[in-house]
């Protein structure tokens, strides 16, 4: 079965653009055991919502996940997965937007807002791509 997520950039750091340049890339450095644990979770064939943090702040992008199961090469102690760019969305789905959706109320981009690797409900994902339409 596949799951959801979604993964955080800042596009001063790592963009859209970036991702889409390189063709693929290394989805490490994160520190939050949560997060971390999302991380453990993605299987090959997963996607997830890029979305643009700090500067943007929306949903720009849909990746898949390419290679899961990695340790993060800076400590091995923490996660890592291979992801690469599947397509940009029709239409930026901005932070905004989502927290004033009705049908978005526990997405986990709002409900736990520091969370750099989110997991997203099949039910979310359908809606956003729904917005993304719009």
């Amino acid at each position: 079965m596949q799951h959801y997520w979604l993964i955080k950039s800042e596009p001063a750091a790592y963009s859209w653009d970036d991702l889409v340049k390189d063709g693929e890339t290394l989805w490490d450095g994160v520190r939050n055991h949560r997060a971390a644990n999302n991380l453990r979770s993605m299987k090959v064939g997963d996607q997830a919502f890029f979305y643009h943090s700090v500067t943007g702040k929306e949903i720009v992008g849909i990746v898949e996940v390419s290679v899961a199961g990695l340790t993060d090469p800076k400590d091995a102690a923490w996660a890592a997965v291979k992801v690469k760019p599947v397509r940009a969305l029709e239409r930026a789905v901005s932070l905004a937007e989502i927290k004033a959706d009705k049908d978005l109320p526990e997405i986990e981009l709002v409900r736990l807002s520091r969370l750099s690797v989110a997991e997203i409900r099949p039910v979310e994902w359908n809606h956003i791509i729904s917005l993304a339409k719009a």
